[in-house]
């Protein structure tokens, strides 16, 4: 086949906008607006600043991209392992509705903080835990999808590493952020107070590295154009 480097191109710029509205949403508005141990002040977070809002668009810009991107990477490996190509695109795709219906508990905080009339019945610290309950679901909404977030990469990783037109160290990376990914879920899911193993802050790592690295190197890199035999 020969290697399409505007494909290659596409890919890198779609997992670039995952990987930017992906931080925003997941990381950078939660550290904003969120203080789990003080349920008024993120009341008061949320409620009066726009952020919040900006963070479930993020998310859905996001899910969005992430729709698109394994089908561009199909484009691009399907050559190298149909079968792994195929499944790269089966896990990936079915986090996507599982993501957006996840947003619903984001939608139900807004329409606490908006103080709907029907909701006057509720005093203030009973919507705060109701806040923070929600807040606390769609958490464990993620969990349940960094589940699919993982599988996508194993199969990603193995076909970049046989591709012979990309780099074989971020197959390896992505392989193994697969695995991180996984134990991750089942560590917070299985053993009390995971967080709190030092462990718990690196386990994602290898993912993070292979994504980003892969982001990059079909941004600006990207592939030479090369005749590659079908290695099925």
């Amino acid at each position: 086949m020969n290697v399409n480097n505007k494909t290659a191109r596409l890919a890198g710029f779609i997992y670039l906008v995952v990987i930017i509205t992906g931080f925003y949403s997941l990381m950078y508005v939660p550290s904003q607006l969120i203080v789990w141990e003080d349920p008024e002040l993120t009341f008061h977070h949320i409620s009066s600043s726009s952020l919040f809002r900006l963070g479930i668009a993020s998310s859905m810009l996001c899910y969005i991209a992430f729709a698109f991107l394994p089908l561009v990477l199909y484009q691009l490996l399907k050559e190298t392992d149909k079968n792994a190509a195929r499944l790269m695109v089966i896990f990936a795709l079915i986090s996507v509705p599982i993501s957006f219906i996840n947003l619903q508990s984001k939608f139900s905080v807004l329409t606490l903080v908006e103080g709907a009339d029907y909701l006057k019945i509720f005093d203030t610290q009973q919507l705060q835990a109701q806040m923070m309950l929600l807040l606390n679901n769609y958490n464990k909404g993620i969990l349940i999808v960094q589940i699919f977030w993982g599988l996508w990469l194993f199969p990603l990783g193995y076909l970049v590493y046989r591709s012979g037109f990309l780099p074989k160290i971020l197959g390896v990376f992505l392989m193994l952020g697969c695995l991180g990914y996984v134990l991750n879920v089942f560590g917070r899911t299985t053993i009390p107070h995971f967080p709190d193993y030092a462990i718990s802050g690196y386990i994602t790592l290898p993912a993070s590295i292979g994504e980003i690295g892969m982001c990059l190197w079909l941004l600006i890199v990207g592939v030479k154009s090369k005749t590659i035999n079908n290695q099925n």
